[in-house]
């Protein structure tokens, strides 16, 4: 009889090892259950000029899908704005909410691979909390996912990255995504 295992990515198992153990000594929790964690990672891209070309549209949900492996959706308008040419229930953007195990495939991917690829990479900025233990960041270029084929993208776009946690203040989350691994600025200067 053929025993199974489980998968568990590498960033899980990084998390439950390393970070809460170093997260229950820095700020004193008393139970595993008190340390923050990674709830999901939302991806969210605008498309501009996709009003006049559908076609836009479909290519960032394809662009998006093969970045994050989980399928995008469009996001609609809200309502009409005549000075844009936008009508109520337009395509104007996709994104992405990824959990569980593709988010720690996608967090680690994007850590390891994706961010060393960005055009004079001093880091990135630690002031992008919003106070509630939740991290925003911007990509100027989608090139930088090696799953994308540069020759067969037709314009570069960015888009914003969330990390949502369950951190209740800043120093919680950014505690819990520099042990994780995110490369902050600080700690590129320092050397840690």
């Amino acid at each position: 009889m053929a025993t199974t295992t489980t998968y568990s990515p590498r960033l899980l198992k990084k998390y439950r090892d390393e970070v809460v153990p170093a997260l229950m000594q820095k700020f004193g929790y008393k139970s595993v259950m008190e340390c923050p964690r990674l709830v999901k990672v939302c991806l969210n891209q605008g498309v501009k000029g996709s009003t006049s070309d559908k076609k836009m549209i479909d290519e960032a949900v394809n662009e998006m899908t093969l970045v994050t492996g989980q399928k995008a959706i469009p996001t609609m308008s809200k309502k009409d704005i005549s000075n844009f040419k936008l009508r109520k229930n337009m395509p104007i953007g996709c994104r992405v909410t990824l959990r569980h195990v593709k988010m720690y495939e996608f967090l680690d991917r994007f850590i390891s691979v994706s961010l060393p690829r960005v055009r004079d990479f001093k880091g990135i900025s630690e002031k992008s909390f919003d106070g509630r233990g939740n991290y925003t960041m911007g990509i100027t270029e989608q090139i930088i996912y090696p799953e994308i084929n540069i020759d067969k993208i037709a314009r570069i776009s960015g888009m914003d990255i969330t990390f949502v946690t369950t951190a209740k203040t800043n120093e919680e989350a950014y505690e819990l995504l520099k042990e994780m691994g995110m490369p902050f600025t600080n700690m590129v200067k320092t050397g840690k």
